[in-house]
């Protein structure tokens, strides 16, 4: 027998096996033991196609995906819950169907909840008819009204005693479009007094005049989501449903509706805690707001925690995949911090990305014993721990640019980079020195004049003498402009859902939170790269191609994560010089190089 397509990496199943298991797949493996499914588990991923995926999905994705990946009879489906279509769109089935494939999984059964309706309508039937439902005609607001509080009950409909002739009568009605939107609602007839308010006679069904995606006009009455769930879930075989804890009330619910109908199977619902992450909001409602009122650029903005931004950004699905895999599964819900997921990102780039040649903000030096209009190429290596990467001819002349921030003029006491007087090395290059600096008529450095030793050729002094500080740059005649674009936290704060009084969580957006460069230069390897690419510049950051400006051929890049950067620690111990203009703190290099 074939094994099903999420069955492919077996060797990762077989090592998750070997660690502690977490809470759910204790329930599982004990339901494995007992029989309680014959050794089948069955877990689904359904998300409502009315906006993007996001990092909290992913999480979502890993577990369910993930668990029937490790089981011998393990299966997961993609299902869509379709039920509200006033929000829904193809684009967003388009776009969860595509984030699912790029975390690495893939689903055994495709399926909509709209594919039940005709089955859904029919369980509802059934609870009219047993009476266990009926056909309220308050308004929403009356309903709000009549259903009580914590510390009181709620009161009975005045029309909860309906027959279920009538009932049944007035529901074909609803479904045929003889009544308003809003004017009327299916309920479930359980507990105005439940302790639970999830129990008191919950909606079931409504009238909603709106085109459906998928069956178009075909229905005028569409089924609540805790109606459609569960019985999805039922119809689909599912013996686990997985949940965030926020659905730890509706499970009673979920149960009644099983219970009371004549459902084939009844799955076990378990929840466990969503993921909060800091500097960012996970709220759907949230992210819509941030896209409708233009405050980014779309849903796969790279500051956006939707996968699609995550993936533009240049995070990779295996970093994202380790990022929920040490993050757990747990019933209490907490907050993990932003650094976490940039550290998966950092560790999984540092294994793959080669490294380039890239300065954001260039100055010009120029090496006055060079030989004047020559060039040489250097032969460097892609990647500092992979031979197998290969290398690259890197071109070197005596026209460089170099960052603004490695040199200073008048530098503070740890400053090891370029200043007058003062040698460093260039990476794969030589030793240089400053003897010059030309200034223009506001004061400001234009250019660097430097020496070289032809003596230091890869970096190393024969005689054996030490540098401190390595930079980065590129031959001018050689260098590709580029457009860089840098990202930080959307959000100045920790926790933006948490907002002072009087204020909304838009209004901690991060004024810096994007800064576009259009001068950049980079080595000449990277003039054709195409979206998508991947790469380290070295000491700055690890970057991923976005765009291809089809007018100017400029390469456009996001920068995905910075290195750890040693020298903003040592510049936050002491002031910088008066006479110095203040320097952008720029990740140093890395363990890595």
């Amino acid at each position: 027998m074939a094994k099903p397509d999420h069955m492919e990496d077996k060797d990762a199943a077989e090592e998750g096996k070997e660690k502690s298991l977490d809470f759910i797949r204790t329930v599982i493996a004990q339901d494995n033991e007992t029989g309680k499914h014959a050794g089948r588990v069955a877990t689904r991923f359904p998300p409502e196609p009315n906006g993007y995926l996001h990092i909290g999905h992913a999480k979502s994705i890993c577990l369910n995906f993930g668990i029937a990946r490790e089981q011998e009879k393990g299966t997961c489906n993609l299902r869509f819950d379709d039920t509200n279509p006033a929000k829904e769109d193809v684009e967003y089935v388009d776009s969860i169907m595509e984030d699912v494939r790029w975390m690495g999984f893939k689903w055994d059964e495709l399926h909509y909840a709209s594919d039940y309706f005709e089955r859904l309508y029919e369980f509802a039937v059934e609870l009219i008819k047993a009476r266990k439902a009926y056909v309220c005609d308050l308004s929403p607001e009356e309903v709000r009204a009549y259903r009580g509080t914590l510390k009181e009950p709620g009161k009975n409909s005045p029309y909860r005693d309906r027959s279920p002739e009538e009932n049944l009568d007035l529901f074909t009605r609803m479904r045929a479009g003889e009544f308003a939107d809003g004017s009327r609602v299916l309920r479930a007839k359980i507990d105005m007094a439940a302790p639970n308010l999830i129990l008191r006679d919950p909606t079931l069904y409504r009238i909603r005049r709106a085109h459906h995606h998928r069956t178009g006009d075909a229905w005028l009455i569409y089924p609540m989501y805790d109606f459609t769930h569960c019985l999805s879930d039922s119809l689909e075989g599912i013996t686990h449903s997985i949940c965030t804890l926020e659905f730890e009330n509706n499970r009673a619910l979920y149960d009644w509706v099983l219970d009371n109908v004549s459902a084939p199977c009844h799955p076990q619902q378990l929840e466990f805690a969503r993921l909060n992450l800091t500097y960012t909001v996970l709220s759907k409602r949230k992210l819509i707001q941030l896209v409708e009122n233009g405050l980014v650029n779309g849903w796969d903005d790279p500051r956006m925690p939707t996968i699609s931004g995550l993936r533009r950004r240049g995070y990779s699905a295996g970093a994202v995949r380790n990022f929920c895999e040490k993050i757990g599964v747990a019933k209490r819900a907490s907050t993990v911090d932003m650094a976490l997921l940039e550290f998966c990102v950092r560790e999984d780039l540092n294994e793959t990305a080669p490294r380039v040649m890239g300065v954001l903000n260039p100055l010009k030096v120029v090496i006055t014993n060079y030989p004047e209009g020559e060039s040489e190429e250097l032969d460097c290596p892609l990647h500092p721990t992979d031979p197998s990467v290969g290398g690259r001819a890197l071109p070197f002349s005596g026209e460089l640019y170099i960052e603004q921030e490695d040199f200073m003029e008048d530098p503070p006491k740890k400053f090891f980079r370029l200043s007058p007087g003062k040698e460093v090395r260039l990476r794969y290059a030589y030793f240089i020195t400053c003897t010059d600096v030309i200034k223009d008529e506001n004061g400001q450095v234009t250019e660097l004049r430097c020496t070289y030793d032809p003596a230091t050729k890869g970096g190393d002094a024969p005689d054996g003498r030490k540098v401190k500080a390595t930079l980065h740059w590129v031959s001018a005649p050689h260098a590709c402009t580029a457009e860089v674009r840098l990202y930080e936290h959307l959000f100045t704060v920790e926790n933006p859902n948490d907002v002072e009084e009087g204020k909304e969580f838009t209004d901690y957006i991060n004024p810096n939170s994007l800064q576009i460069l259009r001068d950049c230069k980079v080595e000449p390897l990277l003039a054709n790269a195409a979206p998508g690419y991947q790469c380290q510049f070295e000491r700055m950051g690890y970057f991923c191609v976005d765009s291809v400006n089809p007018e100017t051929g400029t390469v456009v890049f996001n920068r995905t994560v910075t290195l750890r950067d040693q020298w903003t620690k040592i510049q936050k111990t002491q002031p910088a010089p008066k006479s110095q203009p203040k320097q952008d703190n720029k990740p140093k290099k890395n363990k890595g190089n």
